[in-house]
């Protein structure tokens, strides 16, 4: 016996005219799905005109299709992002949905000797398309109902990654820089695929060799990238965002000055994640008690003008 079809709806503000799509839509009509456009079919402006004057809200896609469906939203994520008739509550949506989607098949992934440049180019698309998004006003806060406060590594690199730019767009950097940094943010714990889960996850203490096995992650990072054309940014970020201001970090116990700004403000973002997120080792803190431990606790260890930006962005955002 054939399982039921299933479907899931979206918005007709995410089919874009002269864009074709490997997916079929359907409208709710009473009692039934109706066919609207057929796979393959392009989707035209008399479309959307079509559905809008006939005040349809919702749109489906048939479950089955979703994989096409998520493939379609990479491929226009940047006129997504940039469409302001889209609430930012639904780009913000999209954006993390987007996201997620394609870290996690990068991070689950039985990635070779190095990242692949198919995987590579998703990422870096993700990133390019959506610097400008996470520049405009209100995206940090519209984002905050998304970020999760149950630890995965993947959705670990998206928040840092929102984390840093934001914090990045307090200095006076061009678009490149920020893009080359967000990327590092979004692949800098990539190296954890190379360490055992049952060290990742471990719940009690680690032992001297277990924690050297985990600070190893960093140099796995940057060798699974090391057929990538990466900029010293990216590296930098992949290799260094465990290195404190009083050079007790690792790799290479860098100190003050010593490590980049970029590389200062992805660490401050990394920790404020790693904080508020609970971990199988730690429950997740309120922000402003995260705050406060990093103000009081690592005082040493963090660049505090770079830790003052990140409490005004968050601040700014309603997120504290």
């Amino acid at each position: 016996m054939s399982r039921p079809v299933s479907y899931f709806p979206i918005s007709p503000m995410m089919l874009f005219p002269n864009a074709m799509g490997n997916f079929s839509v359907y409208l709710w009509q009473g009692s039934d799905f109706v066919l609207y456009t057929r796979s393959g079919q392009i989707f035209t402006e008399i479309h959307r005109t079509k559905l809008y004057n006939n005040g349809v809200k919702e749109i489906y896609v048939q479950s089955d299709d979703r994989p096409n469906y998520e493939k379609y939203i990479e491929d226009n994520l940047g006129p997504i992002l940039t469409n302001d008739a889209l609430p930012m509550e639904d780009r913000s949506k999209v954006f993390y949905e987007a996201s997620s989607n394609v870290v996690q098949t990068v991070f689950s992934s039985k990635l070779p000797g190095a990242l692949s440049s198919s995987y590579f180019n998703r990422v870096s698309s993700i990133v390019e398309s959506s610097i400008r998004f996470l520049a405009s006003d209100n995206s940090l806060s519209a984002l905050g109902p998304f970020i999760s406060h149950d630890y995965k590594t993947y959705t670990h690199c998206i928040h840092v990654f929102i984390f840093l730019i934001s914090i990045l767009n307090t200095y006076e950097l061009d678009e490149q820089e920020i893009f080359e940094c967000g990327l590092g943010a979004i692949l800098h714990d990539l190296g954890k695929t190379r360490i055992a889960k049952k060290i990742l996850n471990k719940r009690g203490a680690l032992t001297t060799k277990e924690r050297r096995t985990i600070q190893s992650h960093p140099l796995h990072g940057v060798s699974l990238c090391s057929q990538l054309p990466l900029s010293q940014n990216t590296i930098n970020c992949i290799l260094f965002h465990h290195e404190k201001m009083d050079g007790s970090g690792y790799p290479a116990g860098l100190s003050g000055n010593d490590i980049p700004l970029p590389v200062r403000a992805i660490a401050i973002a990394d920790i404020y994640d790693a904080l508020t997120t609970a971990r199988p080792y730690a429950d997740a803190m309120p922000p402003y008690d995260a705050l406060k431990l990093m103000r009081h606790n690592m005082r040493e260890e963090l660049d505090m003008d770079v830790f003052k930006r990140l409490v005004a962005v968050l601040g700014g955002a309603n997120m504290i």
